[in-house]
């Protein structure tokens, strides 16, 4: 018989910096889970991604055992680090704080393409180009599509 689910905990972690200070330690710590077992395992399982801000996802099973997926960066995370930006606008719609090219739109669309709920690179592109304007980024140069 399958274990039963009693909750889900969302983080955001660096790849490889796992450790059991806060915010890590405290939001593990209040549902009983072993702080330590998930840091081991999870700068494991991101070696490769060292530094990278990773989104998890931890099921929280009733015997105090848990389960986590890593998904792909964040597509904001991603745009500022092309456009080498530290911070996105805070008037989006008056203030353009950077640039990127449909190129740099279509790699960020291929890393993310596992967590978009998108069929086509196009449909994937066009979601992160529209993230990218509400960052205050533009996208520069014509829509592949467009062509």
């Amino acid at each position: 018989m399958a274990k039963e689910i009693i909750g889900y905990l969302k983080m955001q972690v660096k790849g490889g910096q796992a450790n059991p200070a806060p915010p890590i330690g405290p939001a593990l710590g209040s549902k009983g889970l072993n702080i330590m077992d998930f840091c081991k395992q999870f700068n494991a399982r991101t070696q490769e991604k060292q530094g990278q801000i990773l989104p998890v996802l931890v099921t929280i099973y009733s015997d105090k055992t848990f389960d986590f997926i890593i998904k792909t960066p964040p597509s904001t995370i991603l745009l500022m680090e092309r456009a080498k930006l530290k911070k996105g606008s805070a008037e989006p719609n008056r203030k353009k704080v950077g640039s990127v090219t449909w190129d740099q739109v279509k790699e960020v669309a291929e890393i993310k393409m596992p967590d978009l709920n998108a069929f086509t690179i196009e449909s994937a592109m066009k979601m992160v180009a529209g993230t990218a304007r509400s960052m205050g980024i533009t996208v520069t140069g014509d829509a592949p599509w467009q062509s």
